[in-house]
């Protein structure tokens, strides 16, 4: 039986969280188990913001090592330079004639990074269509997502919709796939917000490049509430902070939610965040000793850039070649 496609996409753009690595990069390895699954590292879509050059081709490298660290395997799976293959743009351009102003006007997202930023470039804009053109163009069947990118995989989905009824069944429409726990991690300080490697309040976040003391350090500062006595329950809406930890401490040690509140039940805070942060350096400290065996080896990253582009290539080219086809670009 054919395994179905998995597409999904990271910038590279600062200091990757333990947000990123739980709502996203640990589930790209255990998806190669069950999924042919297609990984890119988003460049294109970093170029909303302006970026150095040289610090871009650092942090592309960063994220690369971070992914191979994190156990995605280019021999099971495909992980790619997104600007290097060119069929993205080529399919991006095609993909905005067929979406309508106002659709792009509605994305929640645009909407709210306009109100912080007052430089907006059309780029910014036009980020969703490139999105779906990244997803569309390996014929995707799932993508995994936080809550926040729903609006986008609904607007890839209708531009695939519209396309094929103009065209026939030239696109799969994807669905999406959301994690029950960890799809949005919460930031330390105010657990009603995501946690995001932007976050202009460094102690909102765990970098996956923190060290011990500055992790306890955060987690001992972390919100949680006045129950008393405590009350270690999973309960997003009462107990936003302790129910955000559980979530990390779950997704780092295996043990499920229940199990977990079972464990700390009649434990204090004091207890629980003790753990937390024990569980916290141990996975990071083994995430670092991997990332930095890939980051000194410039021959197999650069191998790995490589071969992942060709076989991206291969399948991004059938693509475009059957839109082409089928809108006349190709029939001279």
């Amino acid at each position: 039986m054919k395994k179905k496609i998995i597409f999904s996409g990271i910038q590279p753009t600062g200091l990757l969280t333990i947000g990123n690595y739980i709502g996203a990069l640990s589930q790209w390895k255990y998806l190669q188990k069950k999924y042919f699954c297609i990984y890119c590292i988003a460049d294109l879509h970093s170029l909303t913001i302006f970026q150095e050059k040289n610090i871009l081709n650092k942090n592309i490298l960063d994220i690369l090592s971070v992914c191979l660290a994190c156990g995605i395997n280019p021999k099971q799976s495909i992980i790619f330079i997104q600007s290097h293959v060119p069929q993205h743009s080529q399919l991006h351009w095609i993909l905005n004639c067929f979406t309508n102003f106002g659709e792009i006007k509605r994305m929640t997202q645009f909407k709210e990074k306009i109100h912080l930023n007052k430089n907006v470039n059309v780029g910014l804009f036009n980020y969703p269509i490139l999105m779906a053109s990244d997803i569309l163009l390996y014929q995707t069947n799932k993508i995994p997502v936080g809550k926040d990118q729903i609006q986008h995989i609904e607007l890839t989905r209708d531009i695939a919709y519209r396309f094929n009824n103009i065209y026939g069944n030239i696109f799969t429409i994807p669905e999406k796939r959301l994690n029950n726990y960890g799809s949005c991690v919460m930031s330390l300080l105010d657990p009603k917000k995501k946690m995001s490697k932007s976050d202009y309040n460094n102690n909102n976040i765990i970098s996956l490049f923190d060290d011990d003391f500055i992790i306890k350090q955060k987690i001992n500062n972390a919100v949680t509430d006045s129950d008393y006595p405590p009350n270690i329950k999973y309960d997003l809406k009462n107990k936003p902070g302790i129910s955000n930890m559980l979530i990390i401490l779950s997704n780092i040690t295996g043990h499920s939610i229940k199990n977990l509140e079972q464990n700390f039940k009649n434990k204090n805070y004091k207890d629980f965040k003790k753990s937390v942060i024990q569980n916290l350096c141990l996975f990071l400290n083994k995430l670092r000793k991997k990332y930095f065996f890939y980051r000194t080896n410039k021959i197999l990253l650069k191998d790995i850039i490589t071969t992942g582009a060709t076989k991206a290539k291969k399948y991004a080219s059938l693509t475009l070649k059957k839109v082409y086809d089928a809108i006349g670009l190709d029939s001279l």
